[in-house]
Parts: structure tokens; C-alpha cells; sequence
């Protein structure tokens, strides 16, 4: 019997051949010097019938992981190896990644702009036409995130567990850390899942940082799924980490003004009560402690050594007693899996 072949896939006025790979540019706004912008999407369109995964970054303009992580998938995929279709948006906060802001130009966050309107302001039209030409063509969903400005994050997924296809696509990704996220409104996440399409979004490193360990480990999480999905051929790259779920997870808040004097790091497993920090006036004088209200692992820190009262300092992550030594072991063989390094 013979084998089936895909059809062309038509994205904008551009039609990809099967086993092709074609740079789909689709006019989204101009700058008030009326220089147009184009959202760029790769197209690579498999030989044979097969999932249509989307794969997007910088929806924040200041999060730069993701855009290396999709520049090394465009050069590493071959569309004459696929099947099914994969569709790479480096960056979809173009305003953003020009002025290196996590927000469009009227400070609107693009992610609270979804399902996005034909007629509203700025961030309501770019989400309606990636909503429109893009998450609607799919049938999976990577979104590729990181930390905040000066906020550090462990390499992490996070999944509505609601979700059992998406939650299956998480634990392919193969991070040490699954969390429980439910669908924020206005999120990309919330109208993918209007429209019942599968989404995973991966948090690693810091804003206007490369981390290099986060990119490597994003871009074999990516073709991990792809595997899983029967996409690409091949095993799977597991590093022998075992993701552990966590269900919720805490903010620690300083509890004085002054400099931060830290006393755990990114990826370290914490107990109750155990001492996170010391709060101490630039002059001398007593300092104020943080302790950890909740046992977990650190998943989230400020890289600020300055804070007032009140500010968030220390995300952690909760689990049950008996699973925090397997965290916070996944956490060491993830991190000895993937050297911070130039690579």
C-alpha cells in the first residue's frame, strides 16, 4: 500500500511543498515611522500527514531563551525527515524585542491580550492575527518563556494537569520540575485551550540573558515531543531526570528594606523554617530574616541584592514530604546533564 504524502500547507499567500521549508512573512503593523512589521513564521512542512506543532518565544520581547531555542530547531529540523508540519515563531513581541521590554509600546502585556480583536489596540490585533493564522492552524502548542527582569528561573514546565494530552506533552519535555498552572484570561495558554488545543509553556533562565544549560535543555525538551508526537524519529533524550509534579508553589516576600543577603540558591531543596535570607540596612544596624513558610525546591529568585519591604524574593515550589528528595535529586541530575557553557 502506498504511502501517504501530505498536501501543501498554505499559511498567508505562501504555499509549502511537502519535505520544503519556507520563511512566511504575514504583515502584522507599522512603527510610527510607517516602517512596516512582519510577524516571521519558518515554515517546515514534513513529507507525511502528522501533527501541526507550533513553537513560540518572546511573546515577552525581553525573554531571549526562546529565540535562540527556535533558531537552533529551524537549523536543526529537516523537513524531509517530518511528519506533520512545524511552525517556529522566534519572536512574536516584535515591538518588544526592538526596544528589549517585556511589554508592547502602550505597556499592554501581550499575554494578557488573547483571543485578541480585528479592530482593538495594538495587542488586541497582534493576538487576534497569531490567534487567526497561527494557534487555530495548530494542533500542539510550545510556548517558551523565562524569569522576569532580574528574576531567575529554574528550567520548569507549566501545565494545566486538567489537561491529560498537554500534561502528556510535559512530561515528554523531559524538565526536572512539572507545575500545576491553571489558564490565566488573556493568556495564549487560556484561548488554546478555548479551542482545545494542547499547550505546554517552558519557564528557564532570566529576561535579556542568554542561559545556555536553559537552551540546550529547551531545545532537546522540543524535539522530545516532537518524538512523542511521531514527528521526528529517534529516542527521545531523557538525561535521566524524572520530572516530579508539583501541585502549588509559594512566594517569599523580604520582610524588611535594605540589601539581600542570600543564603540559598536557584534549584535547592528547602525546609519550613529554614533560613532563605537576611534583610540588611546599607548603614549597619539589625538585620530582618526570611524564612521558608513551606518545604519545596527554590524554582524562582530575584537576582536583585536590594528590596523593599514586601517584594518577592524566592519562588518555591511545594511538594509532598516523601517526593522533595526525588525534586530536588532531579534538580542535581539536571543541572549535571546541562553545564552552563558555550555550546
Amino acid at each position: 500500500m502506498a504511502r501517504k504524502r501530505s498536501q501543501p500547507f498554505q499559511l498567508g499567500e505562501t504555499s509549502v511543498a511537502p519535505g520544503t521549508q519556507e520563511r512566511v512573512l504575514l504583515p502584522a503593523a507599522r512603527l510610527y515611522s510607517d516602517t512596516p512589521l512582519d510577524l516571521h513564521v519558518e515554515v517546515l512542512h514534513g513529507t507525511k500527514p502528522g501533527p501541526v506543532l507550533l513553537v513560540c518565544a518572546a511573546i515577552h520581547g525581553d525573554e531571549l531563551n526562546g529565540i535562540e531555542i527556535c533558531r537552533r530547531l529551524i537549523q536543526l529540523v529537516d523537513p524531509r525527515e517530518l511528519s506533520g508540519t512545524l511552525l517556529i515563531v522566534p519572536v512574536v513581541n516584535m515591538f518588544g524585542f526592538i526596544q528589549q521590554t517585556r511589554y508592547l509600546p502602550d505597556r499592554r502585556d501581550l499575554n494578557r491580550c488573547f483571543p485578541g480583536s480585528e479592530r482593538g489596540a495594538l495587542g488586541s490585533r497582534l493576538a487576534f492575527l497569531f490567534r487567526t493564522q497561527l494557534v487555530e492552524r495548530a494542533t500542539h502548542i510550545i510556548d517558551l518563556h523565562t524569569g522576569a527582569i532580574h528574576r531567575s528561573n529554574l528550567p520548569q514546565i507549566r501545565v494545566n494537569f486538567d489537561n491529560s494530552e498537554a500534561t502528556a506533552m510535559a512530561e515528554a519535555f523531559n524538565c526536572p520540575v512539572i507545575m500545576n498552572s491553571k489558564d490565566r484570561d488573556g493568556s495564549l495558554r487560556s484561548t488554546a485551550s478555548e479551542f482545545g488545543i494542547p499547550l505546554i509553556l517552558y519557564e528557564a533562565g532570566e529576561a535579556l540573558r542568554f542561559d545556555y544549560a536553559s537552551i540546550k535543555a529547551g531545545v532537546n525538551g522540543v524535539t522530545n515531543v516532537m518524538k512523542m508526537l511521531k514527528m521526528m524519529k529517534g529516542r527521545r533524550t531523557r538525561k535521566k531526570v524524572t520530572p516530579v509534579f508539583s501541585q502549588r508553589s509559594v512566594w517569599m516576600r523580604s520582610e524588611g528594606d535594605g540589601l539581600v543577603i542570600l543564603k540559598v540558591e536557584l534549584g535547592q531543596q528547602v525546609n519550613r523554617g529554614q533560613l532563605l535570607a537576611h534583610i540588611a540596612p546599607p548603614h549597619g544596624g539589625e538585620h530582618t530574616s526570611v524564612f521558608a513558610s513551606v518545604s519545596g525546591i527554590v524554582i524562582g529568585i530575584s537576582n536583585i541584592p536590594v528590596s523593599n519591604e514586601g517584594e518577592a524574593l524566592f519562588h518555591i515550589a511545594c511538594f509532598d514530604a516523601d517526593e522533595i528528595p526525588l525534586a530536588s535529586e532531579m534538580v542535581e541530575t539536571f543541572v549535571e546533564a546541562y553545564p552552563d557553557r558555550l555550546s
